[in-house]
């Protein structure tokens, strides 16, 4: 396993480099200091791995994650930071890392992330992973409620195909009514027709 290191703590950075070059089976093929510096060495040096600091010097470790995997799509990449705010874990997840580790993690910790990457694991140290899935969890409650009890029963009644002044005898109400219900639905689903509306209740776990 290659691995490239980007760090601008150059303590840290020596330090990172016995270490990992101390691994039976890791060979570091890097140790740069800026992103700039990477940039330049991985392209000649290609990596399995790149293990890279976010608050880096000039180019952000976000913005080399991103410049990376657009154009070497084959390395993978890990953060490894202090920062621990969802902006910046989503910010490094979106440009292309596919693990987050925390500085302050064991070496044992650290090296065992590596191998989960390289094997096609998606590693991260658990107060980050327990950060993605309560942002996970908080947008599907919040899709989920989108959409009165009223509007779901008949966004259902849609899907079976009825008719408005069929909705509108099941619930009781004027077909007017119904209307106002169906045109709040598109509205609140950002969608056009019926078959938009159902696909995206459908993919928000709405219905």
């Amino acid at each position: 396993m290659r691995i490239a290191i980007v760090e601008d703590d150059r303590f840290l950075l020596e330090n990172l480099r016995i270490l990992l070059s101390g691994e039976q089976g890791i060979t570091v093929t890097g140790a740069y200091s800026s992103a700039e510096d990477a940039i330049q060495g991985v392209t000649g040096a290609p990596p399995d791995i790149m293990l890279t600091d976010l608050g880096l010097p000039g180019i952000s470790g976000i913005d080399l994650i991103q410049k990376i995997k657009t154009t070497m799509h084959d390395i993978e990449i890990m953060a490894y930071t202090i920062f621990e705010e969802k902006e910046t874990i989503f910010s490094a997840l979106r440009a292309g890392a596919s693990g987050y580790v925390l500085k302050g993690s064991t070496p044992r910790e650290l090296v065992e992330a590596l191998y989960t990457l390289h094997n096609g694991g998606a590693p991260m140290s658990p107060k980050i992973a327990r950060a993605v899935i309560q942002e996970f969890q908080g947008a599907v409650s919040t899709e989920q409620y989108l959409l009165s009890p009223r509007e779901k029963e008949i966004l259902r009644s849609i899907e079976k195909g009825l008719t408005y002044k069929e909705i509108a005898k099941t619930f009781n109400i004027s077909p007017h009514t119904v209307h106002t219900h169906i045109k709040k639905i598109y509205e609140k689903l950002q969608a056009t027709s019926r078959q938009q509306a159902l696909q995206k209740a459908k993919k928000k776990g709405i219905i």
